[in-house]
């Protein structure tokens, strides 16, 4: 997560309905290819734009299709296509999270994805309207430091983290999109009232850091038990040198709680765009076993979801993780936000 720019937006899912506009895109693009005379794409970009690099010139080689990326975040991007409407010079989005999909499509701004790419990946990756479609997934994970939390002490459940005996002891990254994706799929699964109830608790419980790092590195540090972050980011400080995860060990929490959901990173081919066929042969790539490899041999250590798809073997199995199921299209950012800013935590 890219925290920065996520401060400064942190309003930004309900910038639409206000009518505000949109935090700055960065101006850099990354030419992915120059080969042939095909059209040129401009993919608005709110993953790791390392990881997008990578599977942008994969298919750049594969297809001869150039691919120029402007990298923002999910809602400062979205906000922006939804302002833009059809006057957007995107031709595909793509995030990290779902919300800012379902925001976009909310709007009609997207065009189908073509049937043969939602095909690439189980059903509950994508909307029933068929505007956007999933290629990789992010873990909910509760983080700990191994010399403060006993076993037993471990909470059963995200909605534990409430709980007075929490005070002062978790970190989040409230205003970060990743845990606001987060709290958008425990509001979807247990509604408003217990939503209510638990932002409350964690406003309380919880001191807030600029990021999922951050959060890691304070319970590494024991400045918190434990924290709220997304799993690869225990993953990948442990594939480096470890000097902020040494003292930490992961909780799944599975069993369909809250706490375990998955994030879905989407991508849409922009219903203005004029270039169609190019725009959905990139949506089509993101799923496919091409870019899905692409994904798993990365350092991103992310989930691939496209059928399959075999994932970095030093990741517990997507398979026993036992996520919640949920709709991606009640996954209400800016509902959330409200909520958070009603919870006095935005």
């Amino acid at each position: 997560m890219r925290f920065n720019a996520r401060v400064a937006c942190a309003a930004g899912l309900v910038a639409v309905t206000l009518g505000v506009a949109s935090c700055g895109t960065s101006n850099s693009a990354t030419d992915a290819g120059s080969s042939g005379d095909r059209a040129t794409l401009t993919l608005y970009n709110a993953q790791h734009e390392d990881l997008m690099k990578l599977m942008v010139a994969d298919f750049t080689k594969a297809t001869g299709i150039k691919v120029n990326m402007r990298n923002g975040e999910d809602f400062e991007l979205g906000n922006q296509i939804v302002q833009e409407g059809d006057a957007s010079p995107a031709d595909v989005f793509v995030t990290e999270n779902s919300p800012a999909m379902t925001l976009v499509d909310s709007k009609g701004l997207f065009a189908k994805v073509d049937d043969a790419t939602l095909a690439q990946v189980p059903p509950q990756f994508a909307p029933t309207d068929k505007g956007w479609v999933g290629f990789a997934a992010r873990s909910t994970v509760f983080v700990y430091n191994a010399e403060q939390v006993k076993s037993a002490a471990l909470p059963t459940s995200i909605m534990d983290l409430a709980g007075p005996e929490w005070k002062g002891k978790v970190g989040i990254s409230a205003a970060g999109a990743d845990f606001q994706a987060i709290v958008s799929a425990v509001l979807s699964l247990r509604g408003e009232p217990a939503t209510v109830a638990w932002l409350k608790g964690l406003k309380d419980n919880a001191k807030v850091y600029q990021g999922n790092s951050a959060v890691m590195k304070a319970v590494n540090a024991g400045e918190v038990s434990g924290g709220v972050i997304y799993h690869y980011y225990w993953y990948k400080d442990q594939a480096e040198s470890g000097a902020n995860s040494s003292n930490v060990k992961q909780l799944f929490f599975g069993n369909q709680d809250p706490g375990a959901f998955l994030s879905i990173s989407g991508a849409g081919v922009i219903k203005s765009s004029k270039h169609q066929g190019e725009a959905q042969q990139l949506v089509k790539y993101l799923n496919s076993a091409a870019g899905q490899k692409v994904l798993a041999d990365s350092k991103a250590l992310e989930y691939p979801i496209g059928n399959g798809a075999t994932a970095n073997p030093a990741l517990k199995p997507l398979s026993e993780l036992s996520p919640p199921t949920v709709d991606v299209t009640t996954l209400n950012g800016p509902k959330v936000v409200e909520l958070m800013q009603q919870a006095g935590m935005l």
